[in-house]
């Protein structure tokens, strides 16, 4: 039995014959010249199928899917939203199936979803165990600089203080260091044991929980387990320290696609990726969570800012 996306080019063909047949018929009928170039937009999309655009019930994750979906329909694309589903549980399946087009998601996270015993680690690693994790028919698009995860941040007068930009810097910063996260961080492979391990750096814990940033910006602790998408990054001016040995499982923002449009969506949905740091990620979210504008706003705006609209 032939699926959806098969029907859809199948129907386009079968349409593409009988229009040329009429075509012929017409010209024999009228006036009009029949070697005259065709009217309409040949460049527009094929099919009339919408591409279905999904994303999780997390704010952020919904201005990035609001994002592509917008940057679809600039290129003459109807697109059904499908957001607010949920987690991995419950919007895997209908990705895996055909029933959603495409997704935003974190390399890292999704990664440990097909495989949790990964040994990848740096961006580009796990992107590329990604292509090979997942099932028979999805495809990762290009994948944005942007991340949602786990780090090492700093205040900015700290790092300018001690002229921080990676973990490792913290090695030469004279005594003790405090990090503080959430209880369970102590015991984790980026804990405090793992920064020892790949940085070399001392790091003593404080369990701070729910208010490990309001610790960091009192100095009560000196480095603070943030994750990178957090708009406190931008409305405290708190620094991410870089993490090029890979102490943290990367985690990028990246469109997971069908195999049946991927090569169609690509050319519009990778421009967007090029285009989503992790400054412009983090600000995407103060202007939706702190500013409380609409995802559809924030998105639009974002697209025109880049040219993408």
């Amino acid at each position: 039995m032939i699926g959806t996306r098969h029907s859809r080019a199948t129907r386009a063909a079968i349409a593409g014959v009988l229009g040329a047949g009429l075509a012929l018929v017409l010209a024999g009928c009228g006036s009009s010249d029949p070697l005259a170039e065709p009217s309409g937009d040949a460049s527009a999309p094929a099919g009339d199928e919408a591409i279905v655009v999904g994303s999780q019930a997390y704010p952020s994750n919904e201005v990035i899917a609001e994002i592509y979906a917008q940057a679809l329909e600039a290129e003459g694309y109807t697109v059904e939203r499908r957001f607010n589903i949920g987690q991995r549980d419950a919007y895997l399946p209908s990705l895996e199936s055909g029933e959603i087009d495409l997704f935003p998601e974190y390399t890292g996270n999704l990664l440990q979803f097909y495989d949790e015993d990964t040994e990848a680690r740096t961006a580009d690693d796990v992107y590329a165990a990604l292509g090979d994790a997942l099932p028979e028919g999805l495809t990762p698009l290009a994948m944005s600089s942007a991340t949602d995860q786990d780090s090492y941040t700093v205040t900015r007068a700290f790092a300018d203080e001690h002229g921080l930009e990676t973990i490792g810097d913290l090695a030469d910063v004279e005594g003790p260091l405090t990090l503080g996260g959430p209880p369970e961080l102590e015991e984790r492979p980026y804990g405090p044991d793992g920064a020892a391990e790949v940085y070399g750096v001392e790091l003593e814990f404080s369990a701070t929980g729910d208010t490990t940033v309001e610790d960091l910006l009192a100095g009560t602790i000196d480095v603070a387990n943030v994750f990178t998408a957090d708009p406190r990054i931008e409305t405290e001016d708190l620094v991410p320290l870089a993490d090029p040995e890979g102490l943290f499982l990367a985690s990028n923002v990246v469109p997971i696609a069908s195999g049946d449009v991927a090569d169609e969506i690509a050319p519009v949905i990778d421009p967007v990726s090029e285009a989503l740091t992790p400054e412009g990620l983090v600000a995407l979210n103060v202007q939706n969570t702190v500013e409380q504008r609409s995802a559809a706003d924030v998105a639009a705006e974002w697209l025109s800012e880049h040219g993408l609209d």
